[in-house]
C-alpha cells in the first residue's frame, strides 16, 4: 500500500479585496503560519515529490515543506481551481508514494466524492477546511482503497 497526502491550501487572503488575478492571491500572515506547520509534520513521512495547483496559494502552502525536503514544488493544471475531478484522480494514480498534492476547496470534495462514489472508504470524519490533508490509501494496482482527513494544524 502507498500512502499520498491532499492538502488544501492554507489561509490566503481574502478574495473579495483582492484587486488583481485570483491566480496570484498568496497566503495570508496565518496562512504562512499553517504552511509552517504543514511542513513540520508532512516532513516526516520523507515526500516522494511535491506537487501544486499552479495558484500562487497552492504553491505558497507546498513551498516550507519544499525548504524542509530539499523537493522543488512542481505546478501541476490538474490541481487548478475549478478543474475536474477526472485528471487528479489520474495523478492520484500514477503519483510516486509518499507524493504531496495541494489543491482547493472545489476541487478537493469533488476528488474525495469521486473516490467515494468508486467505492472507497472514509475512515475519519471528512474535514474540508484551509490545510487540511487528506490521506489517501492506494493499492498496487493504483487504486485509491480508503482515506482518511488530518485536520488544519492550529495556529
Amino acid at each position: 500500500m502507498a500512502l499520498l497526502y491532499l492538502v488544501r491550501h492554507a489561509k490566503a487572503g481574502e478574495r473579495r479585496t483582492w484587486e488583481h488575478s485570483d491566480i496570484e492571491r498568496p497566503l495570508s500572515s496565518k496562512g504562512w503560519k499553517q504552511a509552517k506547520l504543514l511542513a513540520d509534520k508532512l516532513s516526516k513521512i520523507e515526500p516522494t515529490e511535491l506537487r501544486s495547483s499552479p495558484y500562487v496559494r497552492c504553491v505558497q502552502t507546498l513551498e516550507p515543506l519544499g525548504e524542509k525536503t530539499g523537493l522543488p514544488v512542481l505546478a501541476d493544471d490538474r490541481l487548478a481551481e475549478y478543474g475536474p475531478f477526472e485528471p487528479v484522480l489520474e495523478l492520484l494514480a500514477e503519483a510516486p508514494a509518499r507524493s504531496v498534492f495541494c489543491s482547493h476547496g472545489d476541487v478537493i470534495p469533488a476528488t474525495i466524492d469521486a473516490l467515494v462514489r468508486r467505492g472507497v472508504e472514509i475512515t475519519s470524519p471528512p474535514d474540508w477546511r484551509k490545510a487540511s490533508t487528506w490521506v489517501l490509501k492506494r493499492n498496487k494496482h493504483g487504486e485509491i482503497v480508503s482515506t482518511r482527513a488530518w485536520p488544519p494544524p492550529v495556529v
